[in-house]
């Protein structure tokens, strides 16, 4: 008589091997997102950053982590934090600012870099072309020029009473001499002096602040600069107390005491440079996003500081702002 061998016995017999087998399906790891900074975080820009990730389904410390590197504003710290980013194997680097942006790009080329600069990045060397970026990079730009012209002259409209305006700018910037040199044909242009104050470091400010009312300026005008973008604030406080009418740009600078602001969105730059971060998490080529030209031009005047200074803005002035602290 034939004895018929049940499933339970051969499980008894074989074990596992007679077990029945499940399919799971490997998930892929969640990304590492190295974010470097040529300036110190703030919370603006990383909101609209992380803001700009969610867009594309990337929620920091559930989908996706982030390593933050910031170089505070000493730009020669920069080629080795990006050099630690690509030791650490990072799925791509975001970069803050120009300064940080080259260091990235000179410590690889096989990592996906997406910068968020001011300046046009192919005059810095990030890229050739602004439709068909390198093979790893790509980014956003506010691609604005002139913005230290229109600030000069924006104060010259404003204190035309003013023979001498002080132009602050970071001796490190890429675009120091640009920033100088166009103040100046700006100055000539308008019949006005210009005084250059340099600061390539928060300890430098008191300094800088101390020459400009040692010259007697009737204003100031802040070149781009990534340092001076994270201490708007500050310097805007800077400026309230030592009773010099200043522009800058952004709503930090204005707010802070700043008599005026002029320049790009920032938020948007950040906003978009988490975009296209999360595009490229998700597995888009740099080489296949063209740079994005943020157009975005903000304006701001401060009627609270313009009182506390003793400056009556024309009506030409505030009739340009898109927005008004009264």
């Amino acid at each position: 008589m034939t004895k018929r061998i049940t499933r339970r016995a051969c499980i008894a017999a074989f074990g596992t091997l007679a077990a029945p087998r499940r399919s799971y399906a490997q998930q892929p790891p969640a990304p590492v997102v190295g974010l470097l900074d040529s300036s110190i975080a703030t919370a603006a820009k990383l909101s609209a950053f992380y803001d700009g990730l969610r867009i594309e389904g990337f929620v920091r410390n559930r989908n996706v982590t982030v390593e933050y590197h910031a170089a505070d504003g000493e730009y020669t710290r920069l080629p080795e934090l990006a050099a630690d980013l690509v030791n650490r194997r990072v799925s791509l680097i975001t970069a803050f600012g120009a300064p940080a942006a080259l260091a990235a790009k000179g410590a690889t080329a096989e990592i996906p870099i997406v910068f968020a600069v001011e300046p046009n990045p192919i005059g810095v060397g990030l890229v050739a072309s602004l439709n068909h970026p390198a093979a790893n990079v790509t980014g956003v730009t506010g691609m604005a020029v002139g913005r230290e012209q229109k600030r000069l002259a924006l104060l010259h409209e404003s204190i035309p009473t003013a023979l001498t305006f002080g132009l602050l700018v970071n001796p490190h910037n890429a675009n120091a001499n640009t920033q100088i040199n166009d103040a100046l044909a700006t100055a000539q242009r308008l019949g006005m002096q210009i005084k250059v104050t340099r600061a390539s470091a928060n300890r430098d400010f008191g300094n800088a602040f101390a020459e400009l009312t040692q010259s007697q300026a009737g204003g100031l005008a802040i070149a781009d600069d990534d340092l001076f973008i994270s201490t708007s604030a500050e310097l805007a406080g800077l400026a309230a107390r030592h009773g010099i009418p200043a522009i800058f740009e952004g709503a930090a600078f204005a707010a802070g005491g700043g008599l005026m602001s002029y320049g790009t969105r920032l938020t948007e730059l950040h906003h978009q440079a988490g975009v296209y971060s999360g595009l490229i998490a998700n597995g888009a080529a740099p080489a296949q996003l063209p740079i994005y030209q943020s157009t975005g031009i903000e304006m701001i005047v401060n009627l609270r500081s313009a009182k506390a200074l003793g400056v009556t803005l024309p009506q030409a002035v505030i009739d340009e702002a898109n927005l008004i602290v009264r």
